[in-house]
């Protein structure tokens, strides 16, 4: 009687992994070294193998096979991250950190390559950069469903998520308050006191409650301020000095709508298929939301600036938040016919959304908080973006507002001052650009 034939090698590969899900890694590995018998190049057994020799502390056969693996698959960024875990129990940190920072190079979603090299950095006695890959790590995985309780974390990783949450909750926390002694050193505490409770609020230490439901920050909440979504006209005591140049600054509008190509998409590039937007057209019409920008994320466009100098100067006039790297963000913001900027709520109730309406068409409203408000031209209008807003062009023709963000005129100037240290420095903690509504 002929012997049994054996199984196909990717059915047996298929084995190997089930009886790893299941809890029995023994049995897997005596599964993939049939593989390797068979296939002796294979890189999921050349890997798994040696995360099993890894584990037992068998080091120099652990690292002689993932070595094997990256020469004959240099592009894996999976054996980059093994070798580097191997190096890492070894505490070869120097030689474990440019395999993380490689797969991280080749797929920057690799958040378990950065929660890896995050520990790397705590070795070497980097923190404040550790805080920074830790953070990317663990919201990268959190925004996919994974590290959100036990049953979504793998037990090998448990205690590794748990160390970098637990590094931090401190570490920002320290971070961010160091930033301010010198502020409570010159002005004392009752001074920082709304800040403190913003800070508080931001790491989850204490829970600030907005004043409504349809306010909603999405970054940084500053209590204690008037709930207000739209501002009376008597906080802002340079609108008069504004509207009285609404005609010259209509005049060099016209001049940028006569050149459509110096517009730029508002949102950035159209969303992928599943993507979503905030933007809609209705009625079957095209949406456009365009601007030309004087400013962009603390970025001064100076060729637009010199194109238009006197809506330029109109601007700094103003009391612009001014965050380097940031803020303000400043702009002609242009709404095409049948376009409605669909319900959403910005990043923060320390800035204050302005529009000084320079060409209003009929059918054209912005609503906030439930509360509707009709553009006059040359009359100016602030309000609070954290409350739910949105707009429409339902008219036949293009709107166009000079729309800028300028401090909420109940901060304190110490207040101003410490928001701006705040924003910068969270915004080097998270790696981000935290101030994009």
């Amino acid at each position: 009687m002929p012997a049994p034939l054996p199984p196909p090698l990717s059915a047996l590969i298929d084995q190997a992994h089930q009886l790893a899900a299941s809890g029995n890694p023994g049995a897997a590995e005596r599964c993939f070294e049939q593989v390797r018998q068979r296939d002796p190049d294979n890189l999921q057994a050349l890997n798994f193998i040696a995360l099993c020799h890894s584990a037992r502390g068998n080091h120099h056969d652990a690292t002689r096979l993932l070595q094997r693996a990256l020469a004959l698959a240099p592009e894996d960024v999976g054996t980059h991250k093994n070798l580097a875990v191997s190096l890492i129990q070894q505490q070869q940190y120097d030689a474990a950190e440019p395999l993380l920072c490689t797969a991280l190079a080749r797929d920057p979603g690799f958040f378990v390559a950065r929660l890896y090299l995050g520990w790397v950095q705590e070795q070497q006695r980097r923190p404040h950069l550790a805080l920074t890959t830790y953070f990317l790590a663990v919201n990268a995985a959190q925004k996919q469903g994974n590290w959100l309780s036990d049953d979504s974390t793998p037990p090998g990783l448990r205690p590794r998520v748990l160390h970098a949450m637990q590094f931090l909750a401190h570490g920002r926390h320290d971070v961010l308050h160091r930033l301010l002694a010198p502020l409570h050193a010159q002005h004392g505490a009752q001074a920082l006191r709304r800040v403190d409770k913003a800070v508080d609020g931001y790491l989850g230490r204490m829970r600030l409650q907005t004043a409504d439901p349809l306010q909603r920050p999405s970054f940084l909440y500053f209590p204690d301020l008037p709930a207000t979504p739209y501002l009376e006209r008597s906080l802002f005591p340079w609108y008069e000095a504004l509207e009285d140049q609404t005609g010259v600054l209509r005049e060099e509008l016209l001049s940028v709508l006569d050149e459509r190509a110096l517009l730029q998409p508002f949102l950035g590039e159209a969303p992928t298929a599943g993507g979503q937007s905030y933007l809609a057209g209705e009625a079957g019409a095209a949406a456009r939301w365009d601007g030309f920008f004087f400013h962009r994320h603390g970025r001064r466009y100076d060729d637009n600036c010199e194109r238009c100098p006197r809506t330029a100067a109109a601007l700094q006039a103003t009391t612009l938040v001014q965050i380097p790297g940031h803020a303000p963000e400043a702009l002609y913001s242009v709404l095409g016919p049948g376009s409605h900027i669909r319900p959403h709520t910005g990043v923060t109730n320390t800035r204050i959304v302005t529009h000084l309406p320079l060409v209003v068409p009929e059918h054209c409203a912005l609503r906030v908080a439930g509360q509707t408000h009709a553009w006059q031209t040359g009359r100016c209008v602030s309000f609070d973006d954290t409350w739910e807003h949105e707009a429409w062009n339902r008219g036949t023709q293009t709107r166009v507002v000079l729309l800028f963000d300028v401090w909420n005129p109940h901060l304190t100037d110490v207040e101003r001052d410490a928001v701006s240290q705040l924003v910068t420095a969270i915004a080097e903690l998270n790696g981000a650009q935290v101030l994009v509504e």
